[in-house]
């Protein structure tokens, strides 16, 4: 891996001594929220995990290296640059092998987080099942990314422009277990509840650490999906959002926008409609999130 991967001093410190680690997408920062937002909330959730006893790195790809863990100034630049690819799993050669700059989703994130040897992963929330999905078959590399790769991901659930019914059946096709971090409903990121339900109810970061030990030692393939509703005091209602996320798909199908293009278009629709409070919202869930990502990985680290 010497050949692909450069890790940040302080991450490699910290994988070789068994101390928790937590990887971070970088798709969020240049393909997800404006500058400078972005780049702010990035270290501010950097800056939360170091609070809460472990190392964050996020992951991004420079002049075709996969950085794991970046500097300040790479932050920087990938909250500025415009030409850098958005990075799935099918785009990973391609981007490395021409060195080229890569923000990594999801599904990228993940693969890059296993090579290093990192379990635990904190996003946003996760792709699925796009809506009118049984015609478009516009299905998120994320979800086949979650049955066979080991990394368990933290988000808000997934993000409520997606068909969240058909993606919970996609993940239980697929063996991926669906815990619900303090909730028995599905979060549908903007909001709390979706109106289906989660796999397993779990309360505390040790619970949880204790249930991927046994999935992975038991030697269940794939990742788990740690589902943490966004905090009350700035969830928004979900009948208002929906009214909303019907009127930005309408505008996207109108313009034919989809496959990649479309979350990043859905995402600022959405932030327009809403005056704002949207990107309010989903700077606050990425925090909330890294938070209780942060102290599964703590507890994940004590308990091997």
């Amino acid at each position: 891996m010497q050949n692909f991967l450069d890790i940040h001093p302080d991450v490699e410190t910290a994988l070789r001594e068994g101390r928790p680690v937590v990887a971070l997408e970088s798709t969020i920062i240049s393909h997800g929220m404006p500058y400078p937002q972005n780049v702010q909330t990035a270290r501010e959730v950097e800056a939360i995990i170091r609070e809460q006893g472990a190392t964050p790195a996020t992951i991004g790809i420079i002049d075709g290296r996969i950085k794991i863990g970046l500097t300040d100034d790479e932050l920087e630049s990938f909250g500025q640059t415009s030409d850098v690819h958005k990075v799935s799993r099918r785009d990973l050669p391609y981007v490395v092998a021409a060195k080229k700059h890569g923000a990594t989703t999801v599904a990228a994130t993940m693969i890059c987080a296993q090579l290093a040897g990192i379990r635990v992963f904190v996003t946003g929330g996760i792709g699925g099942v796009h809506r009118e999905g049984e015609l478009t078959m516009d299905i998120s590399a994320d979800l086949t990314e979650l049955a066979q790769t080991d990394v368990a991901v933290i988000c808000a659930g997934a993000k409520s422009i997606l068909d969240l019914g058909r993606t919970l059946e996609y993940l239980e096709t697929s063996g991926v277990p669906v815990i619900g971090y303090q909730t028995s409903d599905f979060p549908a990121f903007y909001t709390r509840q979706s109106g289906h339900g989660v796999d397993y109810r779990l309360d505390a970061p040790e619970e949880i650490a204790s249930f991927l030990h046994t999935k992975w030692g038991l030697g269940l393939r794939g990742g788990a999906v740690i589902a943490n509703p966004v905090p009350e005091a700035y969830a928004m209602p979900h009948e208002e959002m929906e009214a909303h996320i019907d009127n930005a798909l309408a505008e996207a199908k109108a313009q034919g926008i989809k496959g990649k293009d479309a979350t990043p278009f859905l995402l600022a629709k959405m932030k327009e409609i809403t005056g704002g409070k949207s990107l309010e919202t989903n700077i606050e869930l990425v925090k909330n999130n890294a938070l209780v990502g942060a102290q599964i990985a703590v507890a994940y680290a004590n308990q091997k």
